[in-house]
């Protein structure tokens, strides 16, 4: 559990890329913020004049078609968000500005280890106000045809515990269950990449979707091989980057998670799916203070007014 004060960066930090769904080219800088400022999504233009902002919240996510994307009512704000986000949440950092000039989050490498060097790099510093974290109360259980996802009470900090079933001689059945702190996120989770099939190459061309992919951001598989010339980072590299993936995803609580986050063949959708049914329901979390032991700050929330619809489709990151 990373008890204590929260962090934030001790300098900005920047990196550049394209989209591996856009293909476009954005530049996103990481700027340190205040206390209890939380997470919060700048979009700029390229003359950098600030459109929008947005926290990074579950109520912001519009969309879970192959990436996670936040916006509001007026529209997306950026796309694939949930890599960077991954970051954030595994290195503990609790406040920052997170701008960005283009429609979508470079997808750099295709995983969170270019974001955990600038991160690293910039530093992080501690604030003086004391960190805050949403406990789970009770199990939260979503079903969605063959995939399962749920949260649990688990007092001791954040587990995942996911598994991932492909039809697929390279992947067939693949679990992994890790209690999360940051040493555990950059080891064994931050240099999973995201993955996907040939075959569906020229589908999701057709659709406007996988612009910007290619084999120095994506592990791509055929339909007996890795085609990538470095092959694996990890020998189970694809429940990995599912692991992170939900990681990501479910920094969109707005504080860090006490509970046990369990997916089977599930994705974007599932893990909205499943922190929306959560915020949604007052009496299954509540916020606490963690400084020597757990206090509780304030009575149950009500989330859910202004929830935007999420727009869901299918999920293969």
């Amino acid at each position: 559990m990373r008890a204590g004060k929260q962090t934030t960066l001790k300098d900005q930090a920047a990196v550049s890329g394209i989209g591996v769904h856009s293909g476009l080219p954005a530049t996103l800088t990481i700027y340190p913020s205040d206390a209890d400022s939380g997470i919060v999504f700048v979009r700029t233009s390229k003359d950098d004049r600030t459109e929008r902002e947005i926290r990074a919240d579950v109520r912001a996510v519009t969309a879970t078609e192959f990436a996670t994307v936040l916006g509001d009512a007026n529209g997306p704000l950026c796309s694939t968000a949930e890599h960077v986000l991954a970051a954030m949440s595994g290195l503990g950092i609790d406040n920052a500005i997170i701008e960005i000039d283009g429609p979508e989050v470079p997808i750099m490498d295709g995983s969170a280890e270019p974001f955990v060097r600038a991160i690293e790099q910039a530093g992080v510093v501690t604030l003086g106000a004391p960190r805050r974290f949403i406990q789970v109360l009770k199990p939260v259980q979503v079903a969605m045809g063959d995939a399962f996802g749920e949260l649990r009470p688990h007092t001791d900090g954040f587990r995942l515990e996911v598994e991932i079933n492909f039809d697929h001689p390279l992947i067939g059945r693949q679990a992994l269950a890790l209690d999360m702190d940051p040493a555990t996120f950059r080891r064994e989770l931050s240099r999973a990449r995201t993955f996907g099939f040939m075959r569906d190459v020229a589908k999701l061309w057709s659709s406007g979707f996988a612009l910007g992919a290619s084999f120095e951001n994506t592990l791509v598989i055929s339909e007996n091989r890795v085609l990538n010339p470095e092959g694996l980072r990890y020998s189970d590299e694809f429940v990995r980057h599912k692991a992170l993936d939900a990681l990501g995803d479910l920094a969109l609580a707005g504080a860090p998670l006490l509970g046990v986050f369990r997916s089977v063949r599930g994705g974007h959708k599932l893990n909205h799916a499943v922190l929306h049914a959560l915020m949604s329901d007052a009496s299954a979390w509540t916020t606490v203070e963690v400084a020597e032991t757990p206090r509780r700050i304030r009575g149950y929330a009500d989330v859910t007014a202004g929830m935007l619809a999420p727009a869901y489709g299918p999920d293969v990151s």
